[in-house]
């Protein structure tokens, strides 16, 4: 998990360019989904990281301008019970969004 996001065979992510926020999901679960954090916000600084190839910035901060917040682009996994399932799908949406 603390590898950073690989979005092509010569982009990575580093894992120290990207924060998590945990909380509670909503909606059905059992017993444990009132008090465990499994939702997941996974945020990038798009605007600011030093990751992203020069070439492609421009070109990704125009195609996500309506899903940034000052240059930061966030996604929320709540689809799964884990937390760790979650982490992992908002992983996998980011790589796949900036593709």
């Amino acid at each position: 998990m603390d590898d950073g996001v690989r979005v092509t065979d010569g982009w990575v992510v580093p894992a120290a360019e990207l924060r998590e926020r945990f909380s509670r999901s909503s909606g059905p679960g059992g017993q444990g989904v009132n008090t465990a954090d499994s939702r997941v916000e996974l945020s990038f600084d798009l605007a600011g990281s030093a990751s992203v190839p020069e070439s492609l910035r421009a070109r990704a901060l125009d195609r996500l301008a309506g899903r940034l917040v000052d240059g930061v682009l966030t996604i929320a996994a709540s689809e799964h019970r884990a937390q760790l399932a979650n982490r992992e799908a908002a992983r996998e949406r980011l790589a796949a969004l900036l593709r």
